[in-house]
This record gives C-alpha cells, sequence and structure tokens, in this order.
C-alpha cells in the first residue's frame, strides 16, 4: 500500500489551537528533529495540509511548487502530495518543517469578506518513509512530539496579500542545529472526517519571470512599475533598507488617467504586500501564500529612486503541458490570440476561476464550460479537469443539482446557487468535451451517475419540458433590458440547454453500453425538442425574445424543425447586419456565434464580425491596449472610461471561447472523431488574411496546418498524424481523404 493511502494512519493532524480565528493571524512554523543510523536508499515525504503549506527539510524547501496542496473542497476531501526526499536526508541528525498559511481553508473568500469558511485553524498531516541501505525502515509521522512558534509572516491572505516582518526572522530554523528558544509542543487535531485523496492535477508553479518594461512616478515617491503583461502572480522584491523601512506593493491592471494603479475593480480585496526590512545589506524576499492579478505595482517606503532590479514578476498558474500554436498574417488576430492564452494562464490557477485580481476568483461553472475547448488547444487540461470536475461532484445537491462554483462556497446562500442553466450544465459538457478532445473515455465513466442525476433533476423541475427562469441567461449581454441578461428569455436558455446537455447523455450513455439509459435519453431529448418548437418558435422561424442568442442556441443545439432552419438564420443574419456586423452577445451566446455563422456557410459574416475594431467586439480591447480577455465588452471604453466596478476584471478568459472558432477555421484543425482520431484540414481564408500555421499536438502525434494566399492561389501544407484518417476540405476543391503524412496542395480561389 502506498504512503498516501496509508498517512493517516501513522500520523496526526497538527497545528496550533491558540492561534486567533479572527482577524489576519501570523503564519506558524512547525518542525520535528528526528535521527537516522544509517545512509538512506530512498525515501518519501507524504503530506496535505487543511490549507496550504511549505514543507522543509535540513534547510531546504521540498519543490518548486506554490499554495499546496491546492483548493479542494474541504468538506469532502483533501488533497495529498508525494514527493521523493532522498537526497535531502543524512545519516545522523535531520530537521523536517512546514510554514502554514491559510489558504482558502481558513483565508478570506467571496464578496462578503469572510474567514473561515471551513475551518478555524490551518493544519498539517505528514509522513516521511524513509528505507536504510542496510533495508530497515523507518517512518516519521506528524504528531505531538512537533513543535511550533511564529515568525516573519504576520499575515497572509490570498485576497488580501501578505505581509512579512523581516525584523522576526528564525535564521535557520528547519536545520538539526537550529535554536529552541521559542517554541512550544504543536496541538493535535481530531481525525479528517473527509477523503484523503492523491493530488490529480499538476501543482502551481512559476512558469515564466517578467522585468518590468517601464517605471515612472505619477505621485510624488509612488513609483509605477509596469510589466507590460496581465497576470496572476507575484513580485520577487529586492532591497537594501535600513531596520524597521516599510515597503508597501499595491497591485492593479490597468492605469488611472493620471498614471497611478487604477484598483477600484479589486472591491473588497486588498491586494497589497508589505515587505519590513531587518537592514544590514540586500534583502530578497517572495510572497508564499497569496497571489495576486495585476499588471502595474506601486512600490512607496523606498529610500531613493527604484531600478529595474527592485522588482520581478513571477507568472503563477497550474503547470500544465503547453499544446498548440497559431500564428496568422493579421498582427491583431495574433495579439487577441495572446490574451486568450493569457487570460488562461492567469485563471487555471488549481480551479479554473473567473479572474485572478479582485474578492472572487471562483471556480465559475458557466466561463469553464464555454472555454474548454479552446483551453484544450493552448494546454493539456486533461487532468486539470479531471480534478475540477472532482470539486464539481463534490457540490452536486443531493436532487442532482450542480452548484454555480466548484469547489462550492456559494451553496449555503440558497438554492438559487445550484441548477443555473449553462452553469450547472458544465457537469455534462466539460467531461464530453474532454472526452472529444483526448478520446479519454474514463471522465465519462468518473461523472456519468452525476449527469444522469443532473438531467434528471431538470426533467423533475420543468414543467411540460419547459425549464423554469435561472439566474444567469445570456449573462451581460450587450443588448440586456435588464441588468445583465438579454432579451433571450432565461427559460429558453435553460430549457435549450436541457435539450443539448440530454442529447451529450444519450451519446455518452451509448458510448459506455447504458443502452437502456440512451434509448430513455432519446426519448426525452426528442420531446424537449418538440416542447421548445411550441414554446419558443413562430411558423415563420422566429425565436422568443428575436435577439443573436436565442437563434444562436436554437441553430447551434438542432433544436429547429429542417424547414424552419434556413428562415431562422436569415432571422440571425438580418440582426447581426442591423448592427453594422457587431455582436450583441454575452457568455452564453458569443462562442456559438462565429461556429453557427460558419456552419450555415457564411464564415464571411463571421470574418467581419471577428474582425471589428470598435465597440463592441474582441478587437476593440486589442486596440485599448488589452493583454488578457476582459470580463465585459464595455471593461473600459474611450467615451466612458471604465466599466461599473463593481464587476469589471481586465482578465476574465469567457469570451476567449472565440478561440476554438479561430483554429478550427483560419488554422483549419477540426476534430471529425475523439481523440483527433479522425482530423478535418479546412482552412478558409477571408478578409485579407493571407496566411495562417496552426499545430496541435494530439494523442497520436502533431497535426500541422500552414496556408498562405498569393492572387488567387492558396498553398496548404499538412501534417497527418501516423494513423490518423484525415479529410481536406479547400475552397473550390472537393473534400478528400488524406494519408498519415506530410501533404502539399494548390486550389484556386473564386477571388483574392
Amino acid at each position: 500500500m502506498s504512503p498516501t493511502n496509508t498517512i493517516a494512519t501513522r500520523a496526526q493532524w497538527i497545528g496550533d489551537r491558540q492561534r486567533p480565528t479572527t482577524g489576519e493571524p501570523p503564519c506558524p512554523y512547525l518542525r520535528r528533529s528526528f535521527h537516522l543510523p544509517g545512509p538512506v536508499r530512498r525515501a518519501t515525504l507524504t503530506w496535505t495540509a487543511l490549507g496550504v503549506a511549505d514543507m522543509h527539510l535540513n534547510g531546504a524547501k521540498i519543490g518548486g511548487d506554490f499554495l499546496m496542496p491546492g483548493w479542494s473542497d474541504f468538506r469532502e476531501r483533501a488533497q495529498v502530495l508525494e514527493y521523493d526526499v532522498t537526497k535531502l536526508l543524512l545519516a545522523g541528525e535531520n530537521m523536517l518543517g512546514a510554514i502554514l498559511g491559510d489558504g482558502w481553508y481558513t483565508g478570506t473568500l467571496l464578496w462578503k469578506n469572510e474567514r473561515n469558511h471551513y475551518g478555524t485553524h490551518p493544519q498539517l498531516l505528514a509522513r516521511l518513509d524513509v528505507e536504510l541501505r542496510d533495508g530497515r525502515r523507518i517512518t516519521l509521522g506528524s504528531d505531538k512530539a512537533w513543535e511550533m512558534r511564529y515568525g516573519p509572516i504576520v499575515q497572509s491572505d490570498i485576497y488580501h496579500g501578505e505581509t512579512y516582518d523581516a525584523r522576526q526572522e528564525l535564521g535557520e530554523w528547519c536545520v538539526p542545529s537550529a535554536s529552541s528558544d521559542g517554541w512550544r509542543k504543536v496541538d493535535v487535531f481530531p481525525a479528517y472526517r473527509g477523503v484523503l485523496q492523491p493530488k490529480l492535477n499538476e501543482p502551481v508553479r512559476v512558469t515564466q519571470i517578467l522585468h518590468p518594461r517601464k517605471i515612472t512616478e505619477p505621485a510624488p515617491k509612488a513609483f509605477v512599475f509596469d510589466f507590460g503583461q496581465n497576470i496572476a502572480g507575484l513580485c520577487r522584491l529586492k532591497v537594501r533598507g535600513r531596520r524597521g523601512q516599510k515597503i508597501v506593493l499595491k497591485f492593479g491592471e490597468m492605469l488611472n488617467a493620471d498614471g497611478t494603479v487604477y484598483r477600484e475593480n479589486l472591491r473588497l480585496a486588498r491586494v497589497i504586500d508589505t515587505y519590513i526590512c531587518r537592514g544590514g545589506g540586500e534583502e530578497e524576499w517572495t510572497p508564499r501564500f497569496t497571489f495576486h492579478g495585476f499588471r502595474y505595482v506601486e512600490v512607496t517606503g523606498l529610500a531613493g529612486q527604484p531600478d529595474a532590479s527592485l522588482l520581478t514578476a513571477m507568472v503563477l498558474h497550474t503547470d500544465m503541458q503547453p499544446a498548440g500554436k497559431f500564428h496568422c498574417s493579421n498582427p491583431l488576430l495574433n495579439r487577441l490570440n495572446a490574451n486568450i492564452r493569457w487570460g488562461l494562464r492567469g485563471n487555471f490557477l488549481d480551479v479554473p476561476t473567473d479572474c485572478p485580481q479582485r474578492d472572487e476568483r471562483l471556480g465559475w461553472t458557466g466561463d469553464a464550460q464555454v472555454f474548454i475547448g479552446t483551453a484544450a488547444f493552448h494546454y493539456d487540461v486533461r487532468r486539470f479537469f479531471h480534478k475540477w470536475l472532482q470539486d464539481l461532484r463534490d457540490g452536486q445537491r443531493k436532487d442532482g443539482a450542480f452548484p454555480d462554483v466548484a469547489p462550492d462556497v456559494l451553496g449555503k446562500y440558497g438554492p438559487h446557487q445550484f441548477g443555473n442553466a449553462a452553469w450547472a450544465d458544465a457537469g455534462v459538457i466539460c467531461p464530453w468535451e474532454i472526452y472529444q478532445h483526448y478520446g479519454d473515455k474514463s471522465i465519462l465513466a468518473d461523472n456519468y451517475d452525476a449527469m444522469v442525476r443532473w438531467i434528471e433533476c431538470q426533467r423533475r423541475t420543468a414543467k411540460n419540458l419547459i425549464r423554469p427562469r435561472t439566474a444567469y441567461g445570456d449573462w451581460l449581454a450587450i443588448d440586456a433590458v435588464v441588468p445583465n441578461h438579454a432579451p433571450v428569455p432565461c427559460d429558453l436558455v435553460g430549457t435549450a440547454y436541457f435539450a443539448h446537455t440530454t442529447s451529450l447523455l444519450t451519446k455518452i450513455a451509448g458510448l459506455l453500453g447504458h443502452k437502456d439509459d440512451a434509448r430513455r435519453f432519446q426519448k426525452l431529448h426528442a420531446q424537449i425538442v418538440v416542447a421548445f418548437q411550441k414554446a419558443y418558435v413562430t411558423p415563420d422561424g422566429r425565436v422568443v425574445g428575436h435577439c443573436q442568442t436565442a437563434y444562436l442556441l436554437a441553430l447551434a443545439f438542432d433544436l429547429l424543425p429542417s424547414r424552419l432552419r434556413q428562415k431562422a438564420f436569415a432571422h440571425l443574419v438580418d440582426l447581426v447586419e442591423a448592427r453594422n456586423c457587431h455582436l450583441t452577445t454575452g457568455f452564453v451566446g458569443t462562442p456559438l456565434l462565429l461556429p453557427v455563422l460558419t456552419r450555415f456557410g457564411r464564415t464571411d459574416l463571421a470574418y467581419k464580425i471577428l474582425l471589428q475594431e470598435d465597440y463592441p467586439s474582441w478587437l476593440y480591447t486589442v486596440r485599448n491596449g488589452a493583454t488578457t480577455m476582459w470580463e465585459r465588452w464595455n471593461s473600459y471604453t474611450k467615451e466612458e472610461g471604465f466599466g461599473p466596478v463593481g464587476m469589471n476584471s481586465f482578465n476574465h478568459y469567457a469570451y476567449g471561447a472565440v478561440g476554438e472558432w479561430m483554429y478550427g477555421v483560419i488554422g483549419g484543425i477540426r476534430p471529425l472523431a475523439p481523440g483527433f482520431k479522425k482530423i478535418l484540414f479546412a482552412p478558409e481564408p477571408g478578409d485579407g488574411i493571407t496566411s495562417a500555421e496552426t499545430s496541435l499536438p494530439t494523442p497520436h502525434g502533431l497535426a500541422e496546418c500552414c496556408w498562405r494566399v498569393r492572387g488567387r492561389t492558396m498553398v496548404v501544407d499538412v501534417t497527418v498524424p501516423e494513423g490518423v484518417r484525415a479529410e481536406l476540405r479547400l475552397p473550390g476543391r472537393k473534400a478528400a481523404p488524406l494519408a498519415s503524412g506530410r501533404h502539399r496542395l494548390t486550389t484556386k480561389l473564386s477571388r483574392p
């Protein structure tokens, strides 16, 4: 049996019961000395925490990970990590230690500025298993023999930041010869009632270092560092200061007109790091148990003018394997693609958060389900979503309704935080998308029972198969008639998604061999479609709400009789052209807009929408200096300035879902079978774009599509992975099969 499975049998939960449960108390340091009677052959450290922790052994931090063991629904499970520590151990005396932080367990969560959501005291559970070269085995677990004290981390919170008083440093506190002054015995806590489970996803790590692009002084002795890119992460500080000198770092995503850092959109999150110097030479510090969303940092408390070496930005996110690449002849689209990728990096931090900067940073389900296809192009997100879908299942209510966020921290505020259309449907859509992209059937099996419960919940709570109004509708749509909601009725959104997820579950049941379920859900899907048509569709193909999103849902989810599809599509085109080829959609409609236009033969119109540069559009944000995706189409406008401060993130990935269309239509790589076992190469040039290069690692090898247009001639180079069936479809040519290997083809376009 592995140490992960037995950790609780030889270790106890330890911490400090005397630590205050109000305010923002300091971080406890824990340690235990021990003796090894000979050289070590191998050693494994297995640990977890309620909170976050850094583990240390003989003066060295173990691993380069941050905010471990990560965020799970601590009411249900805690994630366990294993590290090989063989090289850090010595024959003779050793010292094992940990620093505990609040993290998501006891730290601040939500816009309500609440602490202690899961518990009141951070705790550690650790076990060290050692095999000596002579074959003897030694096990050391966390228990009452450990000791603790407080040190220089006098306050640390994910939302509010960290305060470090270097005058209180403990020196070499985790080495065998360390002083015992000020240390006392730890407290032992009761056994944990949840599941202890190996961590499923990759750890959070520093994945890139950024240096300041510019330093300004918009106010006396307030220096603003511009890192040129909006990120999630931390700053490393290097400074020479006098003892007791306080240096304050304030973070933000944008600048005010006067050059100061814009921070109003952070709401109740302070987002401030503070360092108090010990004096006596150069000092270096990196916070451990917080992270920020920022491009700009205001520094105060310096004795003189800083240089660029003062601050270094460290990009933090889950350390997933990079995947696809996209580049085309339009530099604005390349910047948009970079913004999409940076938005992902800023928000895939152990869970798919909505934003990394304000007092929220929650795993919103609706954002995740619309973006997952784009995410899977940029990174290998299999492990990431396996873990997050466990969080989602942990939050599922007994009646089958999925929560709005996972891990669920909103459910205690009422039933309205469950079962919301397009948000709760992530429980079906996300497993399906992972299966489509990677051919990973296990994720369907893991989530099957939860999916069935959700479909049955929708059936029970529907009236004549029409879903009730739910909370979000087409969130933040342009054509809202009430705040945040589009003209499309919320019950229409819910019924459309009810049909869509039932259709997906019909396929999933068949794939997993649940034949009776497949027949049952197929029948239910047909009934929902009939109910949708009766309730929302007129004989001339008009859909209730008569807005872009209403038609997009009906067309994308195949909810219309065949005789009305072209009529409904014509209504959609009229609505788009009436807005001079601008979108009016929100979180639900936007990901469907360009794919539906392409599916019904109007890729030309999709290009016109994509390439708009005035408000509202994707390239409007690019033209206004965005380096990530924005939460609102009007997060900033030249005419009005910043949008509503109550909800105005400049790093919100949902509208980046357009990337999936860009890679499939401009880039030309689309799956025709799960796991890219069959691939369609079908690049479609348009609106002055003369070339594109796209590649994607598939489970079978690298797929590539590179094309260029010169005059009326289009030249396409394609790489088909070994063992993959492929089809090539080019403008002006019939679709043709392609064998594995490299191919070059040309075609004449009808117009240059």
